[in-house]
């Protein structure tokens, strides 16, 4: 036995919740080039843990998909995208739509944003893949919650 039995999490499970904000919950039909959602750290894995993480891939699709519907958390989100061109790391290989308490942003890069607890954000739309990108949620909470706003 170790202290550090329950911290590794080499099964990244399938997320055993559904989002409110997103699919077929939120009236949007999931986009057909998503993959399933995988819990990377959360409450299913690392019972302790403080935060909760999760990751997607998204494959190629000429055709836009509105995917999560405006809302807002009572804590602090990190939202990711990673493209899967080791040549060009920083080109998405896909265009996003994302806005941020009203105001809209196109991404095209592999980035971050760090939403503030509070702060109003999506719909997010995938615009156009042309080539595997990865898109994870970091919920500085222990658990993903989230109130629709719309």
């Amino acid at each position: 036995m170790s202290k550090f039995d329950g911290l590794l999490n080499d099964t990244t499970p399938a997320l055993n919740f559904e989002f409110e904000t997103e699919g077929e919950n939120a009236g949007i039909p999931m986009p057909p080039n998503q993959g399933e959602g995988r819990e990377l750290v959360g409450s299913q894995t690392q019972n302790d843990t403080k935060i909760h993480m999760t990751h997607v891939w998204f494959t190629a699709d000429d055709e836009k998909h509105p995917w999560v519907g405006e809302h807002v958390h009572d804590y602090d989100e990190v939202l990711i995208w990673t493209g899967s061109d080791p040549e060009n790391p920083r080109d998405l290989g896909a265009v996003l739509t994302m806005t941020i308490d009203g105001e809209e942003r196109e991404i095209t890069q592999s980035g971050s944003i760090y939403i503030p607890a509070g702060v109003k954000h999506c719909p997010l739309s995938v615009d156009r893949v042309t080539r595997p990108f990865a898109f994870s949620a970091l919920s500085i909470a222990p658990v993903y919650d989230a109130e629709s706003t719309a």
